[in-house]
């Protein structure tokens, strides 16, 4: 495994930390059919949503623990097909998806404070877009 790997499939977990579909779904773009199709509508749905206030705190045990799940899942999967071994990546990007989740709340709430939750909201999902898209690339 190269370093380059596991530094990218971390920062596929970041992505994940802040939204946890956006790096399956730019992973699937090299699909076809209804995986790439349902993934982009996963990680589109996920970002409308996460502007309301139904959503739950990315902090409680489930969310939580479903960004961290995908995030490694992400990393595993960008490191098998880059022909690497998967538990390193995986690792990797589960930490990287539980850290950028409380830095993410952190943001959310500093936004929230100062009276732009919303554009807050929608920096994040460019940053999250951003860092899957980086991270991923040929």
């Amino acid at each position: 495994m190269t370093d380059r790997v596991l530094v990218r499939s971390a920062i596929l977990g970041a992505s994940a930390g802040a939204r946890s579909m956006t790096p399956l779904a730019r992973l699937a773009l090299r699909r076809r059919g209804w995986i790439r199709v349902a993934a982009g509508a996963a990680a589109l749905g996920e970002m409308a949503f996460d502007k309301s206030r139904r959503a739950p705190s990315r902090l409680k045990p489930g969310p939580l623990a479903g960004r961290v799940v995908l995030g490694a899942v992400a990393g595993a999967t960008f490191a098998r097909r880059r022909g690497a071994g998967i538990a390193g990546p995986a690792i990797a990007a589960g930490l990287a998806a539980a850290g950028a989740s409380y830095a993410g709340a952190r943001w959310r709430a500093y936004a929230e404070a100062h009276d732009f939750a919303v554009p807050g909201a929608v920096a994040e999902d460019a940053a999250a877009v951003a860092l899957a898209w980086v991270s991923s690339r040929d």
